[in-house]
């Protein structure tokens, strides 16, 4: 058996796969995948039946997502482009057709903020400290958000004598895990406590990075970071790989860029870069989030570009 959702989930996973070789392939009617896709349609279970062995060749499995693939999107410097990486990401994703859950894990709030919520009546932190279901708001459909504001500075004062305090956000995620394709943490410019308790509770993490020299020489900080989290917190963290951010067209950002990919030779750097536009200045401005500003924008054009890379990457690691 194969239901609708996980059929679509897998192809939306693969783009890769010809959707008209399928429908051939398994001998159903022209644009029924492609139908389904775009107008939300269901598939009919006689052409599911028949769907099953053709994805089932190509990698398909129901414990292929059994549960979210958490994100931590990690940098210990401020102003790298985390918020708007996690922000433009899950809703790229969305768009995609892929349900996705952002946590704002920054006492800052800007992810919440940008994506139209302030003062929630309802936080992370009222969760992490009170014990009270942990807030869910949707924005848009297959996007929802975990709200925080400067309450949750709150938390990270009272880590030490909250029991499991790092592992609070993780226990308070686990009955969502089953509900969502990813779940994104937008993490506070620091390697504090919080940020900890994010990859502790994560799959993976994201590394925005300017290509600047001092942002690439806190890069060992973030390693040995991720290291400490793995030894003591979290022993199957991964690295996702490192996303570029605020890229300029010169000599300095192109030296710099090579410098890491010569360095770096184990993760990830991703070849779609978040270049330096000021589409992306005007939309924090609006504090709204660069699809809602300008969709059809370059700056939208670069983490729609990341997001197929990732999801492309992500078929080889798993």
């Amino acid at each position: 058996m194969i239901t609708n959702e996980l059929a679509l989930k897998f192809i939306r996973h693969n783009p890769a796969l010809s959707v008209s070789s399928l429908e051939k392939e398994a001998g159903i009617p022209r644009q029924t995948i492609t139908r389904a896709l775009n107008e939300n349609r269901a598939i009919p279970e006689k052409h599911l039946d028949l769907l099953l062995p053709i994805l089932s060749k190509y990698g398909y499995s129901a414990l292929l997502y059994q549960n979210a693939r958490v994100i931590s999107v990690v940098n210990h410097k401020g102003g790298v482009g985390k918020t708007t990486t996690t922000a433009s990401l899950g809703e790229a994703l969305a768009n995609k057709g892929f349900k996705i859950l952002l946590i704002d894990l920054d006492p800052q709030g800007n992810l919440s903020q940008i994506l139209g919520v302030d003062s929630p009546e309802v936080q992370v932190a009222d969760s992490l400290i009170n014990n009270v279901p942990f807030p869910v708001l949707n924005i848009i459909p297959n996007l929802d958000l975990s709200p925080s504001d400067i309450d949750l500075a709150n938390v990270e004062m009272r880590f030490h004598e909250l029991t499991g305090g790092e592992f609070r956000l993780k226990n308070r995620i686990s009955h969502l895990l089953n509900q969502y394709d990813y779940i994104i943490i937008d993490c506070p410019p620091s390697l504090n406590k919080l940020t900890l308790s994010a990859m502790a509770a994560s799959t993976s993490c994201i590394i925005p990075l300017l290509p600047e020299m001092s942002a690439v020489k806190g890069l060992n900080s973030i390693w040995g970071k991720i290291m400490e989290v793995r030894h003591d917190l979290n022993a199957s963290l991964q690295i996702d790989g490192v996303v570029f951010t605020m890229v300029k067209k010169n000599s300095v950002h192109d030296g710099i860029k090579a410098y890491v990919k010569e360095e770096v030779k184990n993760i990830k750097i991703f070849n779609a870069e978040i270049r330096h536009l000021i589409d992306f200045q005007k939309s924090q401005i609006a504090q709204s989030s660069i699809s809602k500003f300008s969709g059809n924008s370059d700056a939208a054009k670069c983490y729609w570009d990341f997001c197929d890379e990732y999801i492309a990457y992500l078929q080889i690691v798993k």
